[in-house]
């Protein structure tokens, strides 16, 4: 009896010393994880500038607010050696010479994605990025979240948006991009600019669709065939969002010199995740994006030892991130999007909705919201009977894009 007694003592005695609401805040965990607050919100002006706002402390960000509790486990990533070496490999590459590049493996903290819940959360955290602050649509994911203006909202703000996380020591930091906003639904000032760069990024050939297309860029030549330098270079332009999110980076890791990174998006946002998590080595988490592998080639991103640090989420009756919204009639060609690649790097974590949910295939399935509210948001049975919490991970290795399409130095 003498066990029981001595709980009870330390407990009494506990409750004497902790305010009545104490055992809100005090919450056993399972596994290991790390606590986020939202710090910064970041977005691009027109001439191409990242800026940032920071959140404003108030009295919610006391000692006692609950922060965003995220399930970690150790990743291994591969990182170039230096910035310098990056370049280097990436410039011989453009001029059709191999470069060896030496790469620094390690093991980090990064986000558990065997875990639903962390799937979860970080999938609200790329979803705000597309919804102004309290509106709907709006996962109100800590108290932090209830005080700040928009930003990256003005009618002139067309570039990258989303936000930053970090951890109370600054040890580790969580940057989200927001994807695509059609025109059609709303869009927002970043539309056009976000299909200008889905065209370049996931087309085989400049948005060449058909003869009564307007091509992005003037690549095509003929019949199926298009200039390979033309179609790299178009991809390189400063005022582009692969340029764009290098120095979205480079201005966290000046913010943050001795944080670990992670980098989530949704669908265009996520695909941008995926080639900064090949530039820098860091671990990435996207949800709906297309494939990227195309791109990645095209811009002569060095290939590291390995791309297991990525990890993309989808359902099957999303056709963006399956690769199966193209063609002249379908729904992507039919708003103006010529979204053609279906190859992707890293690791995949494909919830087939299609056949346990009964979904039909439907491009407005490629919302977030979907994946969210009806996805992730409650156990997944299929995965539950392998004794998994999500489904198991697999990869597109032998993928093939634009087998169609000759690629070479044509001239006009």
């Amino acid at each position: 009896m003498l066990l029981p007694s001595l709980t009870n003592f330390i407990s009494a005695l506990f409750s004497i010393f902790l305010p009545p609401d104490a055992h809100k805040y005090l919450v056993t965990r399972p596994y290991n994880t790390l606590d986020f607050r939202l710090r910064h919100f970041h977005a691009v002006t027109p001439s191409a500038h990242v800026y940032f706002a920071d959140v404003p402390l108030h009295s919610s960000l006391r000692t006692h607010t609950q922060p965003l509790s995220i399930p970690i486990s150790p990743v291994r990533t591969a990182r170039p050696s230096s910035a310098a070496a990056f370049v280097e490999a990436r410039t011989l590459s453009m001029r059709g010479q191999s470069a060896s590049l030496d790469w620094k493996v390690d093991e980090i903290s990064g986000p558990d994605v065997s875990k639903r819940e962390t799937l979860l959360l970080l999938a609200k955290m790329t979803s705000n990025a597309y919804i102004e602050p309290n509106t709907d649509g709006w996962y109100n994911l800590t108290d932090e979240w209830d005080i700040h203006a928009p930003v990256g909202w003005e009618p002139d703000d067309d570039g990258l948006r989303g936000y930053v996380f970090a951890t109370d020591d600054n040890s580790t930091v969580v940057l989200s991009i927001k994807g695509t906003s059609p025109r059609l639904v709303g869009g927002g000032p970043t539309a056009d600019k976000d299909k200008l760069n889905d065209n370049l990024l996931f087309s085989c050939c400049c948005a060449r669709i058909n003869w009564s297309w307007t091509t992005v860029c003037d690549c095509y030549r003929s019949g199926w065939k298009c200039n390979q330098d033309c179609v790299e270079e178009a991809l390189i332009e400063e005022g582009l969002f692969y340029p764009i999110g290098i120095n979205l980076y480079n201005n966290i890791t000046f913010m943050f010199p001795h944080a670990n990174i992670w980098v989530i998006g949704h669908s265009l946002g996520g695909s941008l995740a995926s080639l900064l998590g090949v530039t820098f080595g860091v671990p990435v988490v996207t949800f709906e994006p297309p494939g990227e592998r195309m791109a990645a080639q095209r811009l002569h991103l060095p290939s590291p030892p390995s791309t297991h640090h990525i990890t993309h989420v989808w359902h099957t009756a999303d056709p963006i991130a399956m690769g199966t919204c193209n063609g002249v009639l379908s729904s992507c060609a039919l708003g103006g999007y010529a979204m053609e690649s279906r190859c992707h790097l890293g690791n995949i974590i494909e919830y087939d909705t299609v056949t346990n949910l009964s979904w039909t295939v439907d491009v407005r399935t490629h919302a977030i919201a979907q994946m969210v509210d009806k996805v992730l948001s409650q156990p997944w049975a299929a995965a539950e009977e392998l004794g998994l919490e999500v489904p198991p991970l697999k990869r597109q290795d032998d993928c093939v894009d634009c087998f169609k399409w000759d690629f070479g130095n044509y001239t006009l």
